[in-house]
């Protein structure tokens, strides 16, 4: 997966490749979708929710630029998947999930596969989680109509958010956003993607 399908597409991190290499993400699919843990596509994982393919969770992740340092705000746990990329990289995670079968069932894993630093909560991802903020990166793994601002006030000035924005019939962007030290903000513009739209 990391030499073929990583690499061979540009990205460049040696971190964030060590970390896809570590975590083992045949654990984050049911066990009929195992054989194509590995395969460069969105596999389902229940209740209308996928995992993102292998190539958009490194190049978030990679975009993300994590330092052991930081404290990292993910919203949408899902499967737990790149919660567990993060955790390899960031001093914290804080993960934000609003559907409770798949935020026991993230728990359950990552707890199962000795993932530490990770806190998990239950609620409205639009929301944040303000009562640790400000994080120095935030990672959004559903897609947004419009960019919500109270996830943004929650970056720490000069630090970053990474996180798809766009409509669900599939025009949506990657984003990069940048708190500037005059509490401003700095978008860029990225890649086309497809995600699930974001429930609040």
């Amino acid at each position: 997966m990391v030499t073929r399908q990583l690499r061979k597409r540009g990205l460049s991190s040696e971190r964030v490749l060590a970390a896809m290499r570590h975590v083992p993400r045949h654990e984050f699919v049911p066990s009929e979708s195992r054989v194509d843990a590995y395969a460069d596509f969105p596999l389902q994982i229940g209740d209308r929710q996928t995992i993102s393919q292998p190539y958009i969770v490194a190049l978030m992740t990679e975009i993300l630029d994590v330092d052991q340092g930081h404290r990292v705000l993910e919203i949408g746990t899902g499967s737990g998947y790149q919660t567990a990329v993060l955790a390899e990289l960031a001093r914290e995670v804080y993960t934000v999930e609003i559907r409770e079968p798949l935020l026991q069932s993230a728990r359950e894993r990552l707890s199962r596969l000795r993932y530490t630093g990770i806190n998990i909560r239950l609620g409205d991802g639009s929301e944040g989680w303000s009562d640790f903020a400000p994080f120095d990166r935030i990672i959004v793994t559903a897609c947004s109509e419009e960019l919500p601002v109270r996830l943004a006030d929650q970056i720490a000035p000069g630090w970053r958010m990474v996180l798809p924005v766009g409509g669900p019939d599939g025009d949506q962007k990657l984003l990069t956003v940048v708190r500037r030290p005059d509490l401003g903000m700095d978008i860029e513009e990225g890649v086309p993607v497809r995600f699930v739209m974001m429930t609040s």
